[in-house]
Formats: C-alpha cells, structure tokens, sequence
C-alpha cells in the first residue's frame, strides 16, 4: 500500500469540489420530471398501498399501463398519478 501526503489546503479544496459535485448531483436527481420516473411493482404497491395481487388485477383490466421487460413490470410515474386522478372522488357530497 503506498502513503500519500498532501497539504491541507489541497485536501479541503478536494473536499469541497466532492462536496459540490455531490449537491449537483442531487439537484439533478430532484428536478428529474415525473414524465422521466419509472416505478416497479413494489414503488407502487408501496406508494398505493396495495398487494402485488391488486395491482396484477389493475393491470389485467387495462387500469394502470405498463411496461414489461422481460418478467420486470415498469410503470410510469405520471401514469401512476393520472390513475389516482381518475380513482379521486373528493369530498363533494352534500348534507
């Protein structure tokens, strides 16, 4: 194993460029559009709160689209969200 030394100042300056590339980074991660955004099986059941069986059945009756790559099921996020849309009944019953 070899020892390399550096001077601190070179240190921090690498530190802080890691540290830059790392906030990029995440910036690009979070203004990724929804359009863009996949989700297998499991990210949706997690996120409808629903079992592997229900979501089969929303994607037999043409509910939910999909992708499929060999046996791994995709789904787009928007499709996703335009699925709770539709789903959405409100609060607009009147007393």
């Amino acid at each position: 194993m070899q020892v390399i030394t550096i001077e601190s100042d070179a240190f921090q300056k690498i530190v802080h460029q890691l540290e830059a590339i790392n906030t990029k980074l995440n910036q690009q991660k979070d203004t990724t559009p929804l359009s863009d955004v996949w989700m297998d099986n499991q990210d949706v059941c997690e996120l409808l709160h629903i079992s592997k069986r229900t979501l089969q059945h929303y994607r037999d009756s043409n509910k939910l689209p999909f992708s499929q790559i060999g046996a791994k099921i995709y789904y787009k996020a928007t499709d996703v969200d335009a699925f709770l849309q539709e789903s959405y009944t409100g609060s607009s019953k009147k007393k």
